[in-house]
């Protein structure tokens, strides 16, 4: 059976009378890659700066490594990496000895990795801090959080900033990082780079969890895209089998969603003469929104 690497109880944060989160709760297991997903407010950094014991639980708990995080913050602290939205540093610093500095709070030499992700990164260590662009800020805060080689990562919207290439850089990184054992927390609402990278996902609105399920099965249960374009005569009615809906016919193309027997699927298309095809997965964008309306 796997360990959780991480564990939520019922976790909840107000501030004052305003909603943080309400009885947020979910286990990550050891070595998983989990997407925490919803629109900016919904409650994704409140959530993760209340299990790294930035802000308190108003009720509630929150495990990592098996330990309590408003008990253990000290422990813990030493296998985590977390690289947050904003990054905030001293000005005046120069890059190589905030990396130092930073570096210099854990109990292993981490120099040699420090050094590894400059390179990958094209950090320039000389300059200070207030010479950064925001790309290259963000650049500081990947090579931060991930220089020990941290059991657990939590990337809240990490990639803000960062050109595409050093985009898929980073996501290669975090790949290598999970390969090499490590557990990830990722936090976004670019939908498309939590595809891309995560096994299973929470989805929050309004600071509650309302979907908590693997990536394949959510692409399975959901509708597919079939579109395509023909030369036969077909009406609308002509598709509705099993589970069909939007289905638009115009000028010999016809566009609809689908969920069932692909072999039902394929019975109706084959008599028609068609000239091109495509049946395609919804991305995860089309599946949030799905969710999000659904639960309005």
């Amino acid at each position: 059976m796997a360990k959780n690497t991480v564990e939520l109880n019922n976790l909840t944060k107000y501030y004052g009378k305003a909603r943080g989160i309400i009885d947020v709760s979910f286990n990550i297991e050891e070595g998983e890659i989990f997407g925490f997903i919803g629109p900016n407010g919904a409650g994704k950094s409140t959530t993760i700066r209340t299990i790294l014991n930035l802000i308190h639980p108003t009720s509630g708990e929150s495990r990592i490594f098996g330990l309590d995080t408003t008990k253990n913050q000290a422990v813990i602290a030493q296998n985590i990496g977390y690289i947050p939205s904003e990054i905030f540093y001293y000005d005046n610093m120069r890059v190589k000895d905030l990396l130092k500095y930073s570096a210099s709070f854990y109990k292993k030499d981490s120099s040699k990795r420090m050094n590894e992700l400059i390179e990958i990164m094209e950090l320039d260590t000389h300059k200070r801090i207030r010479d950064l662009s925001l790309g290259n800020k963000k650049k500081v805060g990947i090579v931060q959080g991930l220089q020990h080689s941290p059991q657990l990562i939590i990337l809240d919207e990490p990639t803000s900033g960062l050109d595409p290439l050093m985009q898929q850089r980073f996501f290669d990184l975090i790949r290598e990082e999970n390969k090499n054992g490590a557990t990830i927390l990722f936090s976004s609402h670019i939908l498309n780079e939590v595809q891309k990278l995560c096994t299973r996902i929470g989805i929050v609105k309004e600071g509650r969890l309302i979907k908590l399920e693997e990536m394949s099965n959510i692409k399975e249960n959901t509708y597919k895209k079939v579109k395509l374009l023909t030369d036969s005569q077909v009406e609308a009615g002509y598709f509705n089998i099993h589970d069909t809906k939007n289905i638009i016919v115009e000028n010999g193309s016809v566009d609809f969603l689908y969920k069932g027997n692909i072999n039902a699927l394929i019975s109706k298309l084959a008599p028609l003469d068609i000239k091109e095809l495509w049946i395609s997965d919804p991305d995860l964008e089309e599946v949030f929104m799905h969710y999000y309306s659904r639960e309005n």
